[in-house]
């Protein structure tokens, strides 16, 4: 691009966007405005109306950025053709120039190269000359981080981690429980319209730069202050942020947290609406629009899904958990395990915590807001390095991540008069399947040896008992590590269906089913577990067992197994409660809560058969998370022995598919097709389809549709114009008021 200057010594200015973008990687951005990244230097042509004397005075270009630049805060920097001109000693951020080979100088054709510093502020920096008396803008530019540079804090060695974590725009966030997980496409869309002008609007409005705004555009040199500015910022608990979150229930005036499919939808309504904060979001959309901001900044990014998540209130590392007998009120607690959380890793160096670089790496940045950091809703940069050697004394938050990971749970149970029984005391039910998406794969990484050492070894022990009491003493250095020291890529991947899984059905008879009947033998047999250093009486052992898939619109059917050593018979009372459960761990309603006497005969397994029907569930269910099972049994010969299984169950959804009508190209119109089954008896209404995908729609497209009758199928078309090139995805929403928000994909190739 070419910019022209009357009244100048400037015939023109060419920026060379397209070229200069193509090698600073930002080319998906524009390659009609100039976006370059720190450390790296990028083409520049003047074309004077006099040639430059090299003897005379040199021609100094001013390079600044924020209201007020100065040099000693590195937002103002001058250097000069040929470099003799003004220079501060106590500049802090130094942009260099040079002649290029392809300059000529005697022809007033002068080709630059200009760096901009590794170690500079990042954002919107206007470039100007200075010639003798005369003074003229050169150009407006956008300056990154680089993570292709070794002297950026934020560079990354490996060129496919960072093709994954800065220009991938296609994602997957795990949601789901502990032993059912499912990936969510998640469209980060970082280089989609506006985002620069969306980023540095976010960097722009939060409350530090509204209190020193020279002091804030400095510090923007620093990813881990910018880290903390955007987790602060996302949210909108306390500033003019951009998402609104909801865990109640309620949505009104918004849409579901589940509604979403990609940030850039979110971002753009955020601007579009002069800043006003967006209605809903929950953990995986705030952590999704984070790793999108940060992503188009510079900062290589991955969303990160912590199963069984600690909530700690109280910062004591301890977890409790009440279970309300039969008949009694529930309790709540001060904390809670959520079935999952998400938050965001950002790649960094950590001088401000070692200077050797033993903390650099992945740092947690989350921007849920669940408690305040210094005063506000953020939290991290936590080095995942210092949560792996609970150091909770070090910057930022370790502790309250530390908790979120490997706090430990005591479950009480509330009896009539209001007294509380301990039932069990569990060191490893908190921070599961840790979860992130592998580079250059769609597979599943579980990443949880990063953060905590292998669960019940004295090593893991050791290091819990350092982050509760900051007695180094504790830490038990000759345990092996070796054991945590690989990731798994090979687990629950696409393939979510054999990880679905457990049923509850009541020992009631003729009972109504969608499925077909089954009848199970409460004396049917199976091999007993062996209780490691049992005691008098012999404990029992209870778990739940799938029976089908539990698929929305079907039954949900379970069994609930009962083992003991012991050698004599065991009467029991047991408790068999079904909830529908909001995923922060929060109960919403009971779906069922039956008591049953049972006696565990000496030497057998006892089976229980669990059914929840879907006309049981549905209502429950329809802006709910998961069903969580739970079985209290009480010895009945002696009631102080009391023991405890739970399982969240989470449903699958019904199938959707896309089809698209032929090969797509770019610019030019292809037809799409969904298609959608009514599974259930009864007509699905309000029902709609939301459509997201970058490269292939500037905008989301809604598409409102008829209500579906009972076993009907619909095929809804709609046209895609691919604006860019390479492997995209289209990612669909439909919603009813049934059904709410079931998503499908399709990666499509956009040739030229």
């Amino acid at each position: 691009m070419t910019e022209r200057r009357d009244r100048s010594i400037f015939n023109g200015v060419d920026l060379h966007c397209e070229t200069n973008n193509v090698a600073h990687h930002t080319s998906e951005i524009s390659v009609e405005e100039l976006i370059v990244r720190r450390g790296q230097p990028f083409k520049l042509t003047l074309d004077l109306k006099r040639p430059l004397n090299p003897k005379g005075r040199s021609l100094t270009i001013r390079a600044a950025t924020g209201e007020k630049p100065t040099e000693e805060q590195g937002t103002l920097s001058f250097f000069s053709v040929p470099d003799r001109g003004p220079r501060s000693p106590s500049a802090k951020a130094v942009w260099k120039v040079e002649l290029r080979e392809d300059a000529s100088a005697p022809t007033g054709l002068l080709s630059l190269g200009i760096t901009p510093p590794a170690d500079g502020p990042i954002g919107e920096f206007h470039l100007s000359e200075e010639l003798g008396d005369e003074s003229n803008p050169l150009a407006t530019l956008v300056v990154l981080y680089n993570p292709w540079c070794p002297d950026d804090w934020v560079y990354m060695k490996d060129v496919e981690e960072i093709n994954e974590y800065v220009m991938n725009e296609k994602g997957l966030i795990y949601k789901g429980s502990m032993n059912y997980i499912f990936p969510l496409d998640w469209d980060f869309g970082q280089f989609e319209d506006k985002m620069v002008e969306i980023s540095l609007k976010i960097l722009d409005l939060n409350h530090k730069h509204l209190l020193d705004p020279g002091d804030d555009v400095s510090a923007r040199c620093n990813p881990i202050y910018v880290g903390r500015v955007v987790s602060a910022m996302i949210n909108s608990e306390d500033d003019s942020g951009v998402l609104m979150g909801c865990w109640d229930g309620f949505f009104g005036n918004g849409f579901k947290p589940s509604h979403w499919s990609g940030s850039h939808a979110i971002l753009k309504r955020w601007l579009r609406n002069f800043c006003r904060r967006v209605k809903y979001g929950q953990c995986w959309v705030f952590a999704g629009v984070m790793c999108s901001v940060m992503r188009l900044l510079g900062v290589p990014c991955r969303v990160v899904s912590n199963f069984q998540s600690a909530h700690d209130n109280n910062e004591n590392l301890i977890i409790d958990v009440f279970h309300a007998d039969y008949g009694v009120r529930d309790i709540p607690s001060p904390d809670s395990v959520w079935n999952f959380h998400v938050w965001v890793e950002a790649w960094m160096r950590r001088p401000d915590l070692a200077e050797d670089g033993k903390y650099d790496g992945w740092q947690v940045l989350d921007p849920t807001p669940q408690e305040k950091s210094e005063g506000v809703y953020c939290c991290g940069p936590a080095s995942v390095t210092s949560v792996l050697k609970g150091q909770t004394d070090l910057k930022y938050d370790v502790p309250f991540v530390y908790a979120e990971v490997n706090a430990d749970c005591i479950d009480w149970l509330v009896k009539a008069d209001g007294s509380k029984k301990k039932i069990f005391s569990d060191t490893k039910r908190v921070g599961q399947n840790i979860s992130t998406k592998a580079v250059g794969s769609e597979k599943r990484v579980d990443i949880t040896n990063t953060y905590k050492h292998k669960e019940g070894t004295e090593k893991e022990r050791s290091v819990f008992e350092y982050a509760r009491t900051r007695d180094y003493s504790t830490v038990d250095d000759e345990s092996e590590d070796d054991e945590d020291g690989e990731t798994d890529e090979d687990e629950e991947n696409e393939d979510v269906d054999e990880n679905v899984g457990v049923e509850i059905e009541d020992d009631e008879k003729n009972q109504e089913s969608d499925d077909e009947n089954e009848s199970e033998d409460d004396d049917e047999t199976s091999e007993s577990a062996v209780p490691p250093g049992t005691t008098s009486p012999e404990p029992v052992y209870m778990h739940f067992q799938e029976v089908t898939p539990p698929t929305n619109g079907k039954a949900v059917r379970l069994k609930l197994v009962l083992q003991s050593q012991s050698p004599v018979d065991r009467p029991l009372s047991i408790n068999i409660r079904v909830q529908a459960m909001r995923y922060s761990g929060l109960p919403a309603v009971d779906i069922k809560n039956t008591m049953m006497k049972k006696t565990l005969l000496a030497g057998k397994d006892l089976w229980i058969p669990i059914r929840v029907r879907f006309r049981d569930y549905r209502k429950s269910m329809v802006d709910c998370d998961s069903i969580k099972f739970s079985a209290v049994a009480t010895d009945k010969e002696m009631p102080d022995y009391v023991y405890l299984a739970e399982d969240d169950v989470v449903l699958i959804d019904p199938p959707i598919t896309i089809n698209l009508r032929k090969r797509a190209r770019q610019h030019r119109r292809v037809q799409a097709e969904v298609v959608f089954r009514n599974p259930v008896n009864e007509t699905l209404t309000q029902c709609s389809l939301t459509v997201y995908g970058s490269g292939l729609l500037r905008d989301e497209l809604t598409v409102e549709i008829p209500d579906l009758k009972k076993q009907t199928q619909i095929r809804v078309k709609f046209p895609l114009f691919p604006y860019k090139v390479g492997k995209k995805t289209l990612i669909v929403d439909f919603d009813c008021a049934t059904f709410r928000d079931i998503k499908g994909s399709h990666t499509i190739r956009i040739r030229p």
